[in-house]
């Protein structure tokens, strides 16, 4: 019963790992894949929620959500401030900047 919901859930997660090491110098992209990892851990928690009959991980499903929602828009507004200050979101300027 629970097999099929967490291959699926065990899928998406390895799409995310992959989109995360394969794009590493689109800081966007790795937003997004970010998401999706934390998407495939909210399905796992859906799916054993419902089998084991506890509302508690809806719950935590919930603030999951809410964590991922603030550091979505925080990662974007930095980017975008970043592109207004230079004019280009560079990965190699970022880090050379960062270190001084």
């Amino acid at each position: 019963m629970l097999l099929k919901p967490f291959l699926i859930s065990i899928l998406i997660f390895i799409i995310g790992l992959f989109g995360i090491f394969y794009y590493r110098r689109n800081y966007l992209i790795i937003l997004l894949f970010f998401e999706v990892l934390l998407l495939s851990v909210n399905y796992n928690l859906i799916v054993f929620s419902i089998a084991f009959n506890n509302i508690m991980g809806q719950i935590l499903i919930l603030f999951i959500l809410i964590v991922a929602g603030v550091e979505s828009a925080i990662g974007l507004s930095i980017l975008i401030l970043y592109y207004r200050l230079t004019g280009n979101i560079d990965d190699n300027l970022i880090f050379s900047k960062i270190r001084g």
